[in-house]
């Protein structure tokens, strides 16, 4: 019997995710998309960007007010194009963490773990998967190789057939890639209370996310809704 495999592409970023930038929250994300359907998001992505003139990388710090009806639309068509998914994991109140009791006193542990746990129900079988990491700096490589390893420990990948690339590529060169960036801007800022401005083009396009996801972007969504989906990681007190 010919089971059928398909392949699946999952574009992954993250925000505030060193241990000491002092931010309070940290998140990673990732839009997946069918491997046979990229080439068409792409372009049409790129159409939508040159129908708004935006000759630059679309970031979620370069969205401001007029740009604005530019964002919108892209969130639009995430929402309103099936083949697209989203899934981000939300780490709250991170100055909380206690690495020494619960990750070895590794903050780059708890990274590792927070990643399997957001890419574990993105990767179903019988399905085979591309990930892509957005390249951040030199330890890039290491990442590849830590993540890789945290998957096939887990045994989610004990055969290697379930994840067939795992690689860092540049965002510039990758549309859907700008497209979590965005999305995952959206929810970080959303969990920022502090710094968001109310009646800014940023609050304007949270609220514009929350619309169209049907809900406000704070606690979780039910694990059943694949579109646009999310967990917030409370971290816990130590025993005493």
């Amino acid at each position: 019997m010919n089971i059928h495999r398909e392949l699946i592409n999952i574009y992954c970023d993250e925000s505030c995710h060193l241990e000491r930038d002092g931010e309070p929250v940290m998140l990673l994300g990732a839009i997946s998309c069918p491997d046979d359907a990229v080439k068409q998001t792409h372009r049409e992505i790129l159409d939508i960007m040159r129908k708004h003139r935006a000759a630059w990388e679309l970031k979620w710090v370069k969205v401001n007010r007029p740009r604005i009806a530019f964002y919108k639309e892209l969130v639009d068509y995430f929402f309103d194009n099936p083949k697209l998914k989203f899934r981000a994991w939300v780490v709250e109140n991170k100055a909380a963490l206690n690495h020494e009791y619960f990750n070895q006193g590794s903050h780059d542990s708890f990274y590792y773990k927070m990643y399997f746990y957001m890419l574990k129900p993105l990767l179903q079988r019988p399905n085979r998967y591309h990930i892509y990491l957005d390249k951040k700096d030199t330890r890039s490589a290491t990442k590849v190789k830590e993540l890789g390893e945290v998957l096939k420990g887990a045994n989610l990948d004990w055969d290697g057939l379930l994840v067939s690339r795992l690689q860092t590529v540049e965002s510039h060169d990758i549309p859907l890639l700008q497209l979590a960036d965005l999305l995952i801007g959206a929810l970080a800022y959303r969990h920022r209370p502090l710094v968001m401005k109310v009646g800014g083009a940023k609050h304007e396009l949270i609220q514009h996310v929350a619309k169209r996801y049907g809900r406000d972007l704070v606690g979780n969504t039910p694990p059943w809704e694949t579109k646009f989906n999310f967990y917030t990681f409370t971290p816990q007190s130590t025993p005493q």
